[in-house]
């Protein structure tokens, strides 16, 4: 896809979080404004796990450092890659630089979703130990500026039956995240820097039988490391229960 192209896509993505952002707080009965949790279109809150059905090689191992096919990296990029050393990753204390924003759905891991309040959504993995929070609404703020998860603005963008104001009958959740300390796309140091852009979208799937999916589509946007955008497609099957919740530390190599 010519780089052209997926700007324009998120471009797309960022308007419509955009106009979400101010369309989507419908008033209660007494002019109270619902919370996100209240507006739901769907419900993600549980257990889920990653399922990987491409990319293996990239996120089932750790790949040799070099190896950044699919990516198209800026010289710098390049350079920053061909360096990687997860030796002095751990002694500088960055075992986690794979397990950011950029890169953590990425990671073969289990999530526990949550409400934390009505406005705040929580993923936490089992793979690294991280947590993302998820703001909408009042809750937006910019706590979390420069960690690994950065800070995420997030908005309903809901799909209504007829004209404005009809029924909910489906929709995502999107989600931008900004302000994110360096990290990496890949575990074998494929960078992307302090002022990368990641534009996520989170959808609910149901198959036949009734089993449900977590697709989770983002576009990073990096031009310091990356000459197009890097865009994912990555899948969550729903588990019943956290019995095989397996917190783990984050592996540098």
């Amino acid at each position: 896809m010519k780089t052209s192209i997926i700007r324009t896509i998120l471009s797309t993505l960022v308007l419509l979080t955009s106009m979400a952002s101010t369309s989507t707080l419908f008033a209660q009965p007494g002019g109270q404004q619902q919370s996100a949790q209240e507006q739901s279109a769907f419900d993600i809150s549980g257990n889920w796990v990653a399922l990987v059905t491409e990319d293996w090689r990239f996120r089932m191992v750790v790949a040799e450092p070099g190896d950044y096919e699919g990516i198209g990296l800026t010289a710098h990029g390049r350079e920053v890659a061909d360096a990687w050393d997860p030796e002095a990753d751990i002694a500088s204390g960055n075992t986690c630089k794979a397990y950011g924003a950029g890169g953590l759905m990425r990671i073969p891991t289990r999530l526990n979703i949550s409400w934390s309040d009505g406005n705040v959504l929580r993923i936490d993995t089992d793979a690294g130990m991280q947590t993302r929070l998820l703001k909408f609404g009042d809750a937006q703020d910019n706590v979390g500026a420069g960690s690994l998860q950065g800070v995420t603005h997030a908005s309903w963008d809901l799909e209504r039956a007829g004209a404005f104001g009809g029924p909910v009958v489906g929709g995502s959740i999107a989600a931008v995240t900004t302000q994110m300390a360096p990290g990496y796309l890949r575990r074998n140091g494929v960078p992307y820097g302090t002022n990368a852009v990641l534009t996520e979208h989170y959808e609910l799937l149901v198959g036949g039988d009734g089993t449900e999916y977590l697709a989770v589509f983002s576009v990073l946007e990096d031009p310091e490391h990356l000459t197009q955008l890097y865009t994912t497609s990555t899948n969550f099957k729903r588990e019943p229960d956290g019995s095989k919740w397996n917190p783990a530390e984050c592996m540098a190599k």
